[in-house]
């Protein structure tokens, strides 16, 4: 449904895109994951036509061309910056854009109300949206992006800057849209979206797949081990009491808990109950998809 071979870009010298190619199957809600300055926006951009490729290849649904307007009306497209007329109010923004889609009459007026209500906003799509909170305005960018049904969804960090109420709203609505069978790819630098929402992603850093794959296959191939922490009834007389049950040499002592790393929790964890130590709670953090992505792009703090 959408196919994108060895893409690159360039800004002067700075590389953007270098060489990515990544495939996303008709259904499927793929994501796309990076730091700040990865090259996500860019690759949307390139995707929906808004910049040219210095080499590679686009496909959507077969078009070589988004900048097509046939190809452009199958498109869904949520940037990351509010794309909204704050001194418009919600109704008029998405009739303002339904028309640009061609939608009118009848069709247009059913759609704004549909689009309202799926962005929670049907009381309140009178108001001006510069009286709007961040979360409702980031519910509007995205809805105006589904009044004219495209099969295609970009979607540009969509949750940048929302409260909790209003980022579960458009996780429930991103995860209707794919149920009715849409195509959608998803930017983030939060990985515990990426882990609800997507079958699959694509790490990308420094404009470079560093690794595409399932959730899990990620998770098995790069998560590193799980981790056991117990807080202890009483304080330890020997330490050997503990690691002599267990497989990884540096467990980490404080004065009434111990933590370990191991590949077999579950096995730990039996272990640890055949031993002579009285536990208080045992806790078992396995790894997740934020693991993964800073063990492949590094945990240096980035600007």
């Amino acid at each position: 449904m959408i196919r994108a071979e060895n893409l690159s870009k360039r800004y002067g010298k700075i590389v953007a895109l270098d060489d990515v190619s990544f495939e996303v199957n008709k259904g499927e809600t793929f994501g796309l994951l990076g730091p700040n300055g990865a090259g996500k926006t860019t690759a949307i951009q390139l995707l929906c036509g808004l910049l040219k490729p210095d080499g590679g290849s686009i496909s959507l649904a077969g078009k070589t061309d988004p900048t097509l307007t046939e190809v452009r009306l199958s498109l869904g497209v949520v940037p990351q910056a509010l794309a909204i007329y704050e001194e418009l109010s919600a109704e008029e923004n998405l009739r303002f854009f339904g028309r640009i889609y061609g939608l009118s009459g009848r069709k247009l007026k059913n759609r704004v109300d549909e689009c309202l209500e799926i962005a929670g906003l049907e009381q309140r799509g009178k108001e001006r949206v510069s009286k709007y909170s961040g979360g409702m305005k980031r519910r509007l960018n995205m809805v105006c992006s589904l009044l004219h049904e495209p099969t295609l969804l970009l979607l540009d960090e969509p949750t940048v800057g929302v409260d909790p109420q209003s980022r579960n709203l458009i996780f429930d609505t991103i995860e209707q849209m794919n149920q009715q069978g849409r195509t959608i790819i998803y930017t983030t630098h939060y990985m515990e979206e990426a882990q609800r929402l997507c079958g699959r992603v694509a790490i990308l850093d420094h404009g470079r797949i560093l690794d595409m794959d399932t959730v899990d296959n990620l998770i098995a191939r790069h998560g590193g081990p799980s981790h056991v922490e117990a807080e202890l009834e009483e304080k330890l007389s020997d330490p050997e009491e503990i690691t002599k049950f267990v497989e990884d040499e540096n467990v980490q002592f404080r004065e009434m808990s111990v933590r370990f790393a191991t590949n077999r929790p579950m096995e730990s964890l039996a272990a640890l109950n055949r031993s002579s130590v009285r536990f208080r709670s045992l806790k078992v953090e396995t790894a997740d998809l934020e693991d993964v992505f800073l063990n492949l792009t590094g945990r240096r703090l980035r600007d």
